[in-house]
This record gives C-alpha cells, structure tokens and sequence, in this order.
C-alpha cells in the first residue's frame, strides 16, 4: 500500500474587511500557555474511535462537514483537542490558538493528529 503524510500548522486570523462592532466588554486575563492533542481514525468516509467531548460553538475552518458526505474528520480533531486544553487548564477561552494539523493518509484509511497551542484565557468580567 502507498500512501502519504502531510502537515499542516495554522491560526486564526480576521480578514481586514470584516469589521466588528459590539457593545459587549470583556476583561479577559491571559495566563501562561496551554495545549491539547487529539487524533481520529478514518476508514473510507466515517470516523472511528477519537474523543467523545469536544467544544462547541466555535468554527474551526474549511467548509461545513469538510465535503464529506459523514462530516469533518479535521474539525472534529480540532474541536476536541481546543476541549482538552480548556478542560485540563481550567480556562475559560484559548486565547491566539494555533492549530498543527498531521495526517497519513493511505487512501482506504488514515490517521488525523491535531494538536493546539494558545494561551489560557479568563473571563474576568463582562460588561
């Protein structure tokens, strides 16, 4: 069997022509920096095995269900590795995340490996 392996390392970043208003403040403080990795399986269109908890509400990129007919293996990844370093950090959000996407893929099958580095972000008020 042949296959291949890629990397992928990324950030979030705002285009300048989306502007954003809101009457909402938030006194966030960053703290020291956290991490979390997560990995899935994938045979043919599902996905196997991975986590069962995974942040929600948050858009990790790419296109809805990444154009796979039973979602997006990446978001997933992405999603429960941002759960695990909110969980294990105990912080409210991940301030500057940025994502390091690994996959071998071997056409029937691969592996996704996502890791995602940022700082511990509190949400000291809102007002």
């Amino acid at each position: 069997m042949s296959g291949c392996t890629s990397l992928n390392v990324s950030s979030s970043s705002m285009p300048v022509t989306a502007p954003l208003q809101t009457d909402v403040k938030a006194d966030v403080e960053v703290g020291e920096k956290i991490s979390g990795t997560a990995s899935v399986t994938k045979i043919l269109f599902f996905t196997i095995g991975g986590d069962k908890q995974f942040s929600d509400g948050v858009s990790y990129g790419g296109s809805a269900g990444g154009g796979l007919p039973f979602g997006d293996p990446v978001g997933k990844a992405k999603s429960a590795a941002a759960y695990k370093a909110i969980e294990s950090s105990g912080a409210d959000i991940i301030v500057a995340p940025r994502y390091t996407v690994e996959t071998e893929d071997f056409v029937v099958f691969g592996t996704i490996n996502v890791t995602v580095e940022g700082y511990k972000g509190t949400i000291k008020s809102i007002k």
